[in-house]
């Protein structure tokens, strides 16, 4: 393998994660843990799971830069590992988290307002409709491994945070688990879900055959790195679609449950037909006898 001239590749040995990936990570932990406690404390219910998920989603983002991949696997492989870790990995547990509900249960009266217009307003609404977040997010993947770029970009930490929030925005676009301006249909999600995985495998399978321009690897490598993205992006985009399903699920559960819940009849009191109310209980069926 071949990077470039006098250039190491740093995925083949230690790193440590950077201040400028790392301090972000931790006090977006710890201002969520904060948020969390504050909530606790005047006896609202946060779960657990969703702080844990929460510290896991950074941990997989500052892992993917700090692991050295490059000590058990080829260079480009260790590359698509991180990568996947970045960009796939991480953000689940990040959304699973419902970061933007814990911010308005927590907030004050002024912050919440403020969250909330912003959460609804037509940028945000834009950005988190399916198509558009399936474009940034797979469009830089393309861009990543089939634009002319500088070697050292395939090596920066900007370069994690890109693929974490674009993976981020993404994800919170087809989970739809925090309030916005208006929630995407299923079938919407469904289908960019469907087209963003079928791009993702097709750039995969591209990279069997060359890997990025400028960069020279084995064909071992690039083989193994590009069943690497093809796999573990099928086991992410399956997670989502689980989520997704379990939320049809639960959405026709109480479709089904309201219309098993008998109406009263036009013109009649609204306790009309429930037990042990109206003229049909049997209180009053007593009294009658």
């Amino acid at each position: 393998m071949a990077v470039a001239p006098g250039r190491a590749d740093r995925a083949d040995g230690p790193m440590t994660a950077p201040p400028a990936l790392l301090v972000p990570v931790l006090l977006g932990g710890l201002l969520y843990t904060a948020a969390a406690a504050r909530l606790r404390r005047r006896g609202d219910r946060w779960p657990w799971g969703r702080q844990a998920a929460f510290w896991a989603g950074g941990g997989l983002l500052v892992a993917a830069y700090a692991v050295p991949w490059g000590a058990w696997l080829p260079p480009f492989t260790a590359h698509t590992a991180a990568h996947l870790t970045a960009g796939m990995a991480a953000p689940l547990p990040v959304v699973l988290a419902r970061p933007v509900t814990l911010a308005l249960r927590a907030l004050p009266v002024p912050g919440r307002r403020a969250l909330l217009a912003l959460a609804r307003s037509r940028p945000a609404a834009a950005l988190v409709l399916p198509p558009i977040a399936a474009t940034l997010d797979i469009g830089g993947l393309w861009l990543l491994y089939r634009a002319p770029l500088p070697p050292a970009v395939h090596h920066s930490p900007l370069l994690y945070a890109h693929l974490f929030a674009s993976g981020t925005l993404f994800t919170f676009s087809l989970l739809a688990l925090d309030p916005v301006r208006r929630r995407p249909g299923l079938a919407l999600r469904a289908g960019t879900l469907l087209a963003a995985a079928a791009a993702h495998a097709v750039l995969a399978k591209s990279l069997w055959a060359t890997g990025p321009p400028g960069l020279r690897y084995a064909p071992g490598d690039l083989h193994l790195a590009s069943q690497l993205m093809y796999y573990g992006g099928d086991a992410a985009e399956i997670a989502l679609a689980l989520v997704v399903a379990a939320q049809w699920y639960r959405a026709r559960g109480r479709r089904l449950a309201r219309r098993a819940t008998p109406r009263p009849a036009r013109g009649a009191p609204a306790h009309e037909g429930v037990p042990g109310c109206g003229p049909t209980g049997p209180r009053q069926q007593e009294a009658a006898r």
